[in-house]
């Protein structure tokens, strides 16, 4: 059987800031003996990501010695610059350049945030080295137990399911090593990974990440109060459910607030 993990071709991989993806550049360093010259590891930035998933992205290069190119989405020409964890946005701004200039908010019908805030910086960072890049080619970090994301992912771009890696997998590596991802997890899943209070994430689950740090729902209602003064038909993130203004208030006021709901999948990562 050949190895999943074996780069042989230019190749991207996109490392999500997340235990799975940094699995992933692991096993890649393993089967290369090293990052090989075809391949290149970025990770894309939007600002909303938590420190704790900054600091672990740098650890990841650091405790491993192999670069990875962190790039933000601009607004203007290029299109995306080059930074580093010290220079990394931390209050949105990437994402909030985004959302001003679409004058819409993304939704789960339009998620452009991942499209455009990862996906085309990372695309466009590359071509500007003159990478050959396709941007539907990079490898994720997606894993054999995730079925319903993998259908929808060509085999090609994700090794960890071409090797049968599950959650356990992941979860019994990163218990042996000497740094970790300084977030917690429930049942797998890192409930502040990627945006914090990303839209696609069940209504308690943001709910309990607000209770637990008010100030994370500070941008996110004022996202949405930004087009709401812009454009009324797309002031809300989602409409099926209470604005983040709205999640923030009831957080002071009582226990629980949401029924069960599952997480809607965004690509992201993990």
């Amino acid at each position: 059987m050949s190895d999943p993990f074996r780069i042989n071709e230019p190749t991207c991989i996109s490392f999500s800031g997340g235990r799975t993806s940094a699995y992933m550049l692991w096993r890649v360093l393993q089967s290369n003996n090293g990052l090989p010259d075809e391949a290149i590891v970025c990770f894309a930035n939007t600002g909303k990501e938590e420190e704790a998933t900054l600091e672990f992205v740098r650890d990841c290069e650091k405790h491993w010695g192999v670069e990875i190119h962190w790039v933000e989405y601009r607004n203007a020409d290029p299109s995306f610059e080059r930074v580093n964890f010290s220079t990394a946005s931390r209050n949105g701004e990437p994402f909030e350049a985004l959302i001003v200039k679409r004058s819409y908010l993304p939704n789960p019908v339009t998620r452009f945030c991942t499209s455009e805030l990862k996906i085309r910086t990372i695309h466009k960072y590359l071509k500007s080295l003159e990478w050959d890049h396709n941007e539907t080619s990079d490898w994720v970090g997606i894993r054999a137990d995730e079925a319903r994301r993998a259908a929808k992912i060509d085999r090609s771009r994700t090794p960890l399911v071409a090797a049968g890696i599950t959650v356990h997998d992941v979860n019994k590596f990163w218990s042996k090593q000497s740094f970790n991802l300084n977030l917690p997890t429930y049942q797998g899943r890192t409930l502040a990974g990627n945006c914090d209070l990303c839209y696609l994430k069940p209504a308690n689950q943001i709910f309990t990440l607000i209770k637990e740090k008010p100030e994370r729902a500070i941008w996110w209602a004022k996202m949405e109060a930004l087009a709401l003064a812009s454009k009324p038909s797309g002031a809300r993130f989602r409409k099926d459910r209470a604005g983040y203004a709205e999640m923030l208030k009831f957080s002071e006021q009582q226990t629980d607030m949401f029924g069960d709901e599952e997480a809607m999948d965004c690509f992201c990562g993990e």
